[in-house]
């Protein structure tokens, strides 16, 4: 079957990919309120197109925090990449370069982050980071970020503790024995709780600043009360996310909450969104609206539960051509 839009490409992953891992990337946190609203939002917003505009060149390059990408989507920070296909991060990283675009690799990864970078020398790779328990374990992460050539440090702020997925739950989800969270094999080993420290709060923000000289970028912002205390702690850049509805159910879509979020940042620094991306009007809706870039997750997966490296690139490209010719359409 020709794949010819990214619900193709679920619908595949749905079919072959084991339920226990379907159900893991799939999963929305209690009723799955949010996870799907993140979708619906979008489909609420419409166009105003404006007519005979000369759109014979349409430039869809773009920059974040100084680097030019090929079009304004890059890759959102998932984990256990190697439950959507065996060489996991690696084919990740290797679609981003090819495509021209950023990754941002997961703290939770099934490759450690020198295996990801040297699986694609001079990509443009984001590091995310979860603080914790174990603050020397986040440190050595950080450093071993920096010095792999990553060129950002997005902290995600949303997780103090994992939200209720049922289905996880109910399926007794843990990672096959051959998969291991590579980067934090040992420090996993020594915190007998759950290895997140619940206390972080923005004064760690300045403890991170102290570890690194990468640009700060946090995740998980949804109000404008946060949105101006990460301007005020120093940061370069916010990604609008609610985990994709994995975390607080019932809290806004995305999509909704960027535009709040941009009217307080009023441009002091670049704002992203991920969650409910699924077409490349959805991509020019949220530029529209303020975004920078967004970051996509779960049709990342799919793209790789298709057919790895290649299955994500054509994930990309199909989304690089609908945003394409939607700028078209709209003048």
């Amino acid at each position: 079957m020709a794949m010819v839009c990214l619900s193709d490409f679920e619908a595949h992953a749905k079919k072959y990919l084991p339920k226990i891992a379907w159900d893991y990337f799939a999963a929305g946190a209690d009723d799955c309120t949010t996870r799907d609203e993140n979708i619906l939002a979008y489909k609420r917003i419409r166009f105003r197109p404006r007519m005979l505009r000369d759109v014979s060149v349409v430039d869809i390059k773009t920059k974040i925090l100084g680097s030019e990408i090929s079009f304004p989507v890059g890759i959102a920070p998932t984990g256990f990449h190697q439950l959507a296909w065996p060489d996991g991060e690696k084919s990740t990283a290797r679609a981003a370069r090819a495509m021209d675009t950023c990754y941002i690799a997961s703290t939770y990864s099934t490759c450690t982050l020198e295996e990801i970078s040297a699986a694609a020398p001079g990509g443009l790779r984001w590091f995310q980071l979860y603080i914790h328990r174990n603050r020397a374990a986040s440190q050595q992460l950080v450093q071993r970020a920096e010095a792999l050539g990553f060129q950002g440090l997005v902290l995600t702020a949303d997780l103090p503790y994992t939200g209720k997925r049922r289905d996880d739950v109910r399926n007794g989800f843990r990672l096959p024995p051959h998969m291991k969270v590579k980067n934090l094999e040992r420090a996993f080993e020594v915190c007998k709780m759950s290895p997140l420290d619940p206390s972080v709060t923005w004064n760690d923000i300045y403890w991170l600043r102290s570890l690194t000289r990468l640009p700060i970028i946090i995740k998980g912002i949804l109000t404008r009360e946060d949105a101006e205390l990460a301007v005020r702690h120093g940061v370069q850049g916010i990604i609008v996310s609610n985990h994709g509805g994995r975390q607080l159910d019932e809290g806004p879509a995305t999509i909704d909450a960027l535009v709040e979020v941009v009217e307080a940042v009023r441009g002091r620094v670049e704002v992203y969104v991920d969650g409910g991306i699924r077409k490349g009007s959805d991509v020019l809706k949220a530029l529209a609206l303020g975004a920078k870039c967004v970051f996509i997750g779960r049709p990342a997966l799919w793209g790789l539960a298709y057919k790895g490296e290649e299955g994500l690139q054509d994930v990309l490209r199909i989304l690089q051509d609908e945003f394409r010719l939607s700028m078209a359409l709209a003048g």
